[in-house]
């Protein structure tokens, strides 16, 4: 009778809060940031090699990924930094909780003020360069406000890529949102629901506030790339996730990811009705 009593409450413990286990519509989120250090992930800061993660600027302090610059020798200097998630994806919605605080770096550029990103169908970290300062990617940008003027959160960058928006090749370098401007230190939740080579969607607090499609490499805004990982035109169907540091301090303290690629037999156990893209040879039987 113990035992039996045992296994039921395991199998609750297990069940994501709010789930119900084998519930197909219940999303199960993978926490790609543990709270304690920065496992799973690796830091590129411009001016260094892959994995030096520079004075410190990425750290885990009180359960929270911080970027910091307060152990950088002199100004800024542009230093662009960026903490790449070991593994590339394709089909999934992306998520952090983010606030920006403090001062500006000294030296940091005007345009970074409360400034940083969710990088999504990047390049991978091991093909950036020394020197090079932005990954080629799709940057959903985060901003803060300054305390009186309006400004998005959530935006469309484009460093090396350019993206069809209302249904035409759009070659500006960044697309507004529509969301609303978050000043001070507050939390906000953005998102990214990727699918694949079609269609990208940005959201806040829960919101869609940008969608565009067809990501491609294109235009400018990167520089110190290796020309060999470059394909003018090229349509990207998947890539790294990175979180970009560009002199203003932040802090996250969720980052998680729920994968849209999976078994969408229904007949299987491990069936999900929010699955977009097929993959019958993960389905699981009874």
């Amino acid at each position: 009778m113990m035992r039996t009593c045992i296994v039921a409450l395991l199998a609750v413990l297990l069940v994501p809060a709010g789930a119900t286990a084998g519930d197909p519509d219940s999303e199960e989120w993978i926490p790609l940031f543990n709270g304690t250090n920065l496992d799973g992930w690796i830091p590129k800061i411009s001016g260094f090699e892959v994995g030096d993660n520079h004075a410190d600027t990425f750290r885990v302090e009180e359960g929270l990924l911080k970027v910091r610059y307060d152990k950088y020798e002199g100004d800024f200097d542009r230093r662009f930094g960026h903490l790449f998630y070991e593994k590339p994806f394709s089909y999934y919605r992306i998520a952090v909780e983010y606030r920006f605080v403090g001062e500006q770096a000294p030296g940091g550029p005007d345009w970074a003020f409360r400034n940083s990103g969710i990088m999504v169908h990047g390049q991978l970290v091991e093909t950036m360069k020394k020197d090079q300062d932005f990954p080629i990617c799709i940057e959903v940008q985060l901003l803060g406000g300054d305390g009186e003027a309006e400004r998005t959160t959530a935006n469309l960058c484009t460093p090396g890529t350019n993206v069809v928006f209302d249904g035409k090749l759009d070659t500006r370098h960044c697309i507004g949102s529509s969301s609303k401007t978050f000043h001070g230190d507050q939390w906000v939740r953005a998102e990214a629901i990727v699918h694949g080579p079609a269609v990208i969607r940005h959201l806040v607090n829960g919101e869609e506030v940008l969608s565009y499609e067809l990501s491609q490499m294109g235009a400018g805004n990167v520089s110190g790339y290796d020309p060999s990982v470059w394909r003018d035109g090229e349509v990207i169907e998947a890539g790294s996730i990175s979180l970009q540091a560009e002199s203003h301090p932040l802090e996250f303290r969720k980052v998680e990811l729920l994968p849209l690629a999976g078994c969408t037999d229904p007949k299987a156990k491990n069936y999900k009705s929010y699955y977009v893209k097929p993959d019958l040879t993960v389905c699981e039987y009874d």
